[in-house]
């Protein structure tokens, strides 16, 4: 089969995604600095791309643990070394950004790499930004559900009026540039909450599942609401398209990706809950109850990986899964043996299975 043929009725798109935390190795101590944390996600781009990934994405933090806070600028960069992969937010925390700014750096991401640009929105993990850039976190909820209108009306129309609460009046404003694509695709992040799943369904936007552990079953609530809120707002099922974000790590076997990774993910989880102030240990008995065949976490051999995203497929049938596996001070060369382990051991298959 041609290349070309392939992506024409591929099953479902196959990803990876990254937020940029920079945490120590935990063998060595030692840790990268932002400027190399950067160069080496953007060399994760180019690897995912060559090997016929279909998604990557970036997310958005604003914190000195972390690299990126300008997803579109690091997507700008990756776009000029990929030819075909597209390029997401992971996300974007559309709560503390103007939309217009939001549309016009990613309608000139679009017009840079031909087509590929896509936001992934999202309320955030952390506050950090609402003080930095002037918003109210008690507006949390708010301020995230006028932007996302806004931001859908500016894919609409060239030209728009519009009046909200938090931003300034716009009086037929010109919105340029425009992007390649008729419009930018646009998912919502949800973690776990009915209310965002309804909101997705209700606008026709995606869906992106966070997804981090646990056993599958207990998100079917998120996917139904979603898709009956959709459809309840006339919205053809087959446009509303869901997606599963996951922590993954692939090794040879399933006991030598838990023994090499548990190291690193205790570490992560070490760090993230000490930025949210919180005390945790991930101890080894924890972790091989999280990586059991029944979870939602990504940790295994090929087939394991296989095995887990078709028993998801079958639950919620979504259209694309991408996975963070560049967590925990997980050193380059080991992200990049996890790329080429999804792009040739697991992808083929995982289309190929889908894709009927």
């Amino acid at each position: 089969m041609l290349k070309e043929e392939r992506f024409i009725n591929s099953g479902i798109e196959i990803g990876i995604y990254t937020l940029a935390d920079i945490g120590p190795d935990p063998h060595t101590g030692k840790s990268v600095n932002a400027q190399q944390r950067v160069k080496e996600i953007i060399k994760a781009a180019k690897l995912a791309d060559e090997a016929d990934l279909d998604v990557f994405g970036v997310g958005e933090h604003h914190r000195l643990d972390y690299a990126i806070s300008a997803p579109s600028v690091v997507l700008a960069a990756i776009a000029q070394i990929t030819k075909r992969i597209k390029l997401t937010s992971a996300t974007t925390v559309l709560s503390t950004v103007d939309p217009v700014r939001l549309f016009e750096d990613f309608a000139t991401l679009d017009l840079i790499s031909d087509g590929r640009a896509e936001i992934i929105a999202g309320r955030g993990a952390f506050v950090e930004s609402f003080p930095l850039f002037g918003y109210d976190a008690n507006d949390y909820d708010a301020l995230f559900s006028e932007h996302l209108h806004l931001f859908l009306k500016l894919n609409d129309y060239e030209k728009i009026t519009w009046n909200g609460q938090f931003r300034s009046l716009l009086r037929n404003a010109e919105i340029a540039p425009r992007p390649v694509q008729k419009q930018l695709p646009i998912w919502v992040g949800v973690g776990g909450t009915l209310e965002s799943a309804a909101r997705a369904g209700s606008l026709g936007v995606g869906m992106a599942i966070a997804m981090l552990g646990g056993d599958p079953v207990r998100f079917m609530p998120l996917v139904e609401t979603y898709r009956e809120a959709g459809i309840k707002a006339g919205h053809d099922l087959e446009k509303l398209k869901l997606g599963v974000t996951g922590h993954g790590y692939i090794s040879k076997t399933t006991q030598q990706a838990k023994d090499e990774f548990y190291p690193y993910y205790s570490n992560y989880w070490s760090y993230v809950n000490r930025q949210r102030g919180m005390a945790f240990r991930m101890t080894r008995a924890d972790f091989d109850h999280m990586t059991g065949p029944d979870t939602a976490l990504f940790v295994g051999s090929p087939q394991q990986i296989i095995e887990k995203i078709l028993r998801q497929y079958e639950l919620f049938g979504h259209k694309r899964f991408i996975a963070q596996i560049d967590i925990g001070g997980l050193p380059f060369h080991k992200v990049a043996d996890g790329i080429e382990l999804l792009a040739t051991k697991v992808a083929p298959i995982v289309r190929k299975e889908t894709n009927k």
